[in-house]
Order: structure tokens, then C-alpha cells, then sequence
């Protein structure tokens, strides 16, 4: 009896410790919205978003060549400024408006060279349509918006509730989402908090 005991707890260990590939088992309490992993833009190394779980998170998706692209000095702002509060930035580069670099090592090249971006950013990919990344594709479900255009802004609560998105025209700085930022902030991981 001890030794079917024994031999039960280590296969459920073996399957927590070492799942099967794609089957990556998913941390307790990581919100939806966190439970996906995409490779980190200056390595190509796969990273889990649960790591952020309990954060406020900021997700935009961005491009090089656009009209909006100066809003990486901001967002590097913002993060410098919160980041010791709980908020992250998280970037992901599209070419789906066809202003975005051809690989990812020449657009974190740029990210840092040009505007000294310091927040997590990861590997270009599809942010709308039928190909976009599954983050997004929830993203867009919850608030029924996808990105009309680059440096599109959602807002993720410390709960992992999606709490609001934001137009490209909106500035990092903005007043009304720095706003709701610091709302966030204040607000404890287990607590519901409604959108602005």
C-alpha cells in the first residue's frame, strides 16, 4: 500500500514538475489574460506572462516607422515612473498596419538604440484579424475592440481583469489613463475594480 502511495505521488510530481510539452502546467492563479507565452524580442526565448501575474499590466502593440512611434519615450516613462508600484509594459510589435521592421533582432536594435525601451518587449507578431496572437484575440473579445492602429493600449488589473482600452491617439502620459493606472495600482490583486 505505502509503495502504490509512493509511486502515485511521484508520478503526480513528475507531471507538475516536468509537464508534457504543450501541456505547460499553469500557475495557480495566473488570470487569463496572463496564461500565454511568447518569445522575449531580444533572444527569442519563450516567457511566460504569468510572471506578471498580480502586476498591472499595460499591453501595446507597436511599430517602428509610424506616426506614433515617439510614444516609446513615454511608455518608457511611464514604466520607469510605476514600475516600483506594480505596473508593467508590455510591447509586442505587428506589422499588421505594414510599419514594422523585418526581424526581431533589427527591431530591438531600434527599441534600444533609438529610444532606450526598458520594458518587456517580445517577438513581432499578428495583433488583428484571424491571425492575431491569443492575447490580443482576448483582449479585443473583452473589450470588443481590436487595434484600429499601432500603439493601441489595453489595461489588465491587478485581478487580471481587463479594465479598459485606449486609442493610438491616447499619449502614455495621458492624464486620464495615468489615471486609471494609479487606480489600478491602489487596488489589491484579489479586489474586482470596475472600468473607468
Amino acid at each position: 500500500m505505502n509503495t502504490l502511495r509512493l509511486i502515485g505521488a511521484c508520478a503526480f510530481l513528475a507531471v507538475v514538475l516536468f509537464p508534457l510539452p504543450g501541456h505547460a502546467a499553469t500557475p495557480a492563479g495566473c488570470p487569463a489574460p496572463l496564461r500565454h507565452t511568447f518569445d522575449r524580442l531580444q533572444d527569442e526565448q519563450p516567457q511566460s506572462l504569468c510572471q506578471y501575474s498580480g502586476k498591472v499590466v499595460l499591453v501595446v502593440n507597436t511599430a517602428s516607422y509610424c506616426g506614433f512611434t515617439p510614444q516609446y519615450k513615454g511608455l518608457e516613462e511611464l514604466y520607469a515612473r510605476y514600475k516600483a508600484s506594480g505596473l508593467v509594459v508590455l510591447g509586442f510589435p505587428s506589422n499588421d498596419f505594414a510599419q514594422e521592421l523585418s526581424d526581431n533582432k533589427q527591431i530591438a536594435d531600434f527599441c534600444e538604440n533609438t529610444y532606450g525601451v526598458k520594458f518587456p518587449m517580445f517577438g513581432k507578431s499578428s495583433v488583428r484579424g484571424a491571425q492575431a496572437n491569443p492575447l490580443f484575440r482576448e483582449l479585443a473579445a473583452a473589450t470588443g475592440r481590436a487595434p484600429e492602429w499601432n500603439f493601441y493600449k489595453y489595461l489588465i488589473g491587478r485581478n487580471g481583469a481587463v479594465v479598459a482600452s485606449y486609442t493610438s491617439e491616447t499619449a502614455p502620459l495621458d492624464r486620464e489613463m495615468v489615471q486609471a493606472i494609479e487606480k489600478q495600482l491602489a487596488t489589491p490583486a484579489g479586489l474586482r475594480q470596475s472600468s473607468q
